[in-house]
C-alpha cells in the first residue's frame, strides 16, 4: 500500500521554526522527485518546494526562499521542510507530493501549519 505521511506540523510564533517530514512507503522512493506544497485559506494549492531524485537540486517559490529548506533522506525513504523565520502568511495545509519520471503521482494527506501571535 502507498503512503505519504506528514508530520511535524503545529502553531508555531511569528518568527519561530518548525520542521516537517513525509515518510514514504510502499513505492521505489529513489524513482520519484518530491515536492511541498501548501495550501493557504481561501487559495489555491501551490508549489512551496521541490527537490530531485537523488537530492542534488532544490527549487523554491519566491516567497519563502531564504526561510525554507527541503531535504531527502533516500536511506530512510523520508523527505523534510525545515521552515525557518515564520511569518502567519505561512499558514497552511502542506502537502507531501511525489512524482516519478514516468507514471503515477502521490500525495499526502496533508499536515497543518498555524503561524500566529
Amino acid at each position: 500500500q502507498v503512503q505519504l505521511v506528514e508530520s511535524g506540523g503545529g502553531s508555531v510564533q511569528p518568527g519561530g521554526s518548525l520542521r516537517l517530514s513525509c515518510a514514504a512507503s510502499g513505492f521505489t522512493f529513489t524513482g520519484y522527485a518530491l515536492s511541498w506544497y501548501r495550501q493557504q485559506p481561501g487559495k489555491e494549492r501551490e508549489l512551496v518546494a521541490a527537490i530531485t531524485r537523488a537530492g542534488r537540486t532544490t527549487t523554491y517559490t519566491d516567497a519563502v526562499k531564504g526561510r525554507f529548506t527541503i531535504s531527502r533522506d533516500n536511506a530512510k525513504n523520508t523527505v523534510y521542510l525545515q521552515m525557518n523565520s515564520l511569518k502567519p502568511e505561512d499558514t497552511a495545509v502542506y502537502y507531501c507530493y511525489a512524482r516519478p519520471l514516468y507514471g503515477r503521482e502521490y500525495w499526502g494527506q496533508g499536515t497543518q501549519v498555524t503561524v500566529s501571535s
